[in-house]
């Protein structure tokens, strides 16, 4: 007998009809012999009716009284689950992020998880009961509601996984897998069987939508196994897990893109100490992610420096580093939200030379311009013109030998 997390994402669990299906799922892993802990995300379309009834209310709504509201759709979905298992015969109960004490930090829209206490949850699961808990919350040390950011219930799960030691993770979704590049932009995209952590990580980080960047940080630090399948078939679907030498034959395993990214250029800064962590600070201290960085060569002791963050953040990031710019006597700073991030992801790439050369080379053959580039040992991502996401994913797709035979 093993203890399985299940999560289920908003589209598993759009009405009735696919709720009770999951429930079919969820019975048929409990009649096996395992012990089963459910976590489920908002019906589809929920979280955005619920954001939008917020900002009708206010542009720039209260923190607290945000996550409040916005963390009621699941609320719904676990009890529901909860309702219909029960009906089925099979003893369940439905826990909200604060009964199951999932305590997090106290930033509102994209808290962190500091702890689980498990006491509850493992009595439950003891006496034979189906545990359901929403996705997606917690609460933080104040006894306030808290949300974790969009894909947050992918990060619930895991991290219960860990804190339950969890056999196995499964991530429910309405795809069947991970695959090399987005199927609905390239019909030759093939599903990956098994993937690393770290590229898992790199991918989600760079734009592929099927698990979210903190799940899979978590699944590495706590060596959490986790199985991405359909809740709509039973098809096979992608083991996440521990790099093995197999992996390595693979150069390049998969290409992303991200639309959501704007640019900011300061530009005519004076190049030095200190001025780099003038402009960032205050965007840290208001938990505006920066992805991309790049400065360039100094010249008369003055530079520009240019990063990206996403398109939800550049107002605000904006109003901020303008603040500082002309605290420092930077000349001007301009926005440019009409870009996107295409990358390629691969364990193989640390042993080979010629990837980026490859990688440029067909996005020059097809005229795409490059005007950020970022590298780490396994992921080239470059920032272009947004008109060419597409295109730029089907090349590389097909130049890097990607494409199904």
């Amino acid at each position: 007998m093993a203890l399985i997390v299940q999560k289920f994402g908003g589209t598993s669990v759009a009405d009735i009809e696919k709720i009770e299906n999951v429930a079919r799922k969820v019975i048929k892993t409990k009649e096996e012999g395992h012990d089963v802990v459910v976590v489920l995300s908002a019906m589809a379309g929920e979280t955005d009716r619920l954001i939008n009834l917020v900002h009708q209310a206010d542009n720039e709504p209260d923190g607290r009284e945000y996550d409040a509201i916005i963390s009621t759709g699941e609320q719904v979905t676990v009890s529901l689950l909860a309702i219909i298992l029960k009906k089925l015969g099979f003893a369940a109960k439905s826990f909200l992020g604060f009964q199951g004490r999932i305590l997090t930090d106290q930033a509102h829209k994209k808290a962190r998880i500091l702890s689980i206490d498990t006491k509850i949850l493992r009595e439950e699961l003891q006496n034979g009961v189906i545990v359901i808990v929403a996705g997606f919350q917690g609460v933080d040390k104040d006894n306030n509601i808290t949300t974790l950011g969009r894909g947050g219930s992918d990060t619930t799960a895991v991290a219960l996984a860990a804190a339950l030691n969890a056999d196995r993770c499964d991530i429910y979704t309405d795809v069947d897998g991970v695959y090399t590049t987005d199927p609905n932009i390239c019909s030759k995209a093939r599903k990956i069987n098994r993937i690393s952590y770290d590229e898992m990580l790199e991918m989600a980080r760079t734009g592929a939508k099927v698990l979210q960047p903190r799940c899979v940080e978590l699944a590495k630090k706590y060596e959490v196994a986790v199985y991405v399948k359909s809740t709509f078939t039973d098809n096979d679907g992608t083991l996440v897990t521990k790099e093995d030498k197999y992996m390595e034959k693979e150069v390049v395993s998969g290409v992303t893109y991200d639309r959501d990214q704007a640019k900011i250029t300061v530009v005519h800064v004076p190049d030095k100490p200190g001025v780099a962590s003038r402009l960032f600070t205050p965007l840290a201290q208001h938990n505006i992610i920066v992805d991309m960085i790049i400065q360039n060569a100094s010249i008369e002791g003055f530079t520009d420096l240019t990063f990206t963050v996403s398109r939800k953040d550049i107002k605000a990031a904006h109003k901020l580093v303008k603040k500082v710019a002309k605290e420092i006597g930077a000349k001007n700073v301009e926005v440019d939200e009409d870009v996107s991030k295409v990358s390629i992801v691969g364990v193989g790439m640390a042993g080979h030379s010629g990837v980026a050369a490859k990688m440029f080379s067909a996005l020059a053959n097809e005229g795409i311009n490059i005007m950020m580039i970022s590298t780490s040992e396994i992921k080239i991502s470059c920032v272009i013109k947004a008109k060419y996401t597409e295109l730029a994913v089907m090349i590389l797709h097909e130049a890097l030998g990607l494409s199904k035979d």
